[in-house]
């Protein structure tokens, strides 16, 4: 009996315990879904319409320990941990016949994240990212932006962009392999990793309310480095159109 008393107090502790944990845990963060038109790959002079998304954490509480800042409305100034995704369609030579002899590229998900920086009217950020599917190389982005509110619940952002990318990353998009050279028109391209395009963004996002807003974004950039040297590219500037819708969640 005495037995029975002990593992029932033990148990009761071990619930207390992993209540109290879980009531000393919260997670904010805010995710996106929309389109995007955009080039049908990178490269082409063809355009076409795909899908867009965007993932940003906001606040993150263990125990004591805590990231961000636990009001959504807040506006964090100096450094904070921030999130970083995209998606990149898939190539086929069926969709462009231009590009006959070259094997067929998945569609791409990227993940990642980075560190960015804060103050009053302007920000600026350093991301490294991994294609979980798709590509699975690695790349990194860096960027900063004016910042400029010219009404309560609008927010207008302007600045640079650099893309870096790994061997496999520019391998899978700029490179031609030696049996795709002997099937297609292009010559046996294998470019190395490094800056692949600089350009300019800019975002006008709309509060709608507390927990939904809307972000459309416009960008251009030029391809730099080996990538601007690769015998797939038909148009070395890319631009490009997005409308998300951006759900903030909290648990």
């Amino acid at each position: 009996m005495l037995r029975a008393t002990s593992i029932l107090t033990a148990a009761s502790l071990c619930v207390g315990l992993g209540g109290h944990a879980l009531a000393e845990t919260s997670l904010s963060f805010s995710l996106g879904f929309g389109g995007q038109v955009t080039p049908d790959y990178f490269g082409s002079d063809t355009y076409s319409f795909g899908p867009a998304g965007s993932f940003s954490p906001q606040y993150l509480k263990l125990g004591r320990v805590e990231f961000g800042d636990p009001d959504p409305n807040a506006v964090q100034l100096g450094f904070y941990p921030r999130g970083s995704f995209r998606l990149i369609g898939e190539r086929s030579a069926s969709d462009n016949p231009e590009l006959a002899g070259l094997e067929d590229v998945d569609l791409s998900v990227e993940v990642g994240g980075g560190l960015g920086f804060r103050s009053t009217g302007f920000q600026a950020f350093a991301d490294l990212r991994y294609g979980v599917v798709g590509h699975e190389s690695f790349v990194a982005e860096v960027g900063a932006e004016a910042i400029l509110r010219p009404a309560q619940d609008v927010t207008l952002t302007l600045g640079p962009r650099a893309l870096w990318g790994s061997d496999d990353f520019a391998q899978t998009y700029f490179g031609v392999t030696a049996a795709e050279a002997a099937g297609s028109a292009f010559t046996e391209y294998d470019p190395g990793s490094g800056l692949v395009s600089a350009g300019v963004e800019a975002a006008l996002t709309y509060d709608v309310n507390e927990d939904w807003a809307v972000r459309g974004t416009a960008t251009w950039e030029r391809f730099v480095g080996d990538a601007a040297e690769s015998p797939i590219l038909e148009d070395e500037d890319a631009f490009g159109l997005s409308i998300v819708a951006i759900r903030s969640f909290s648990f």
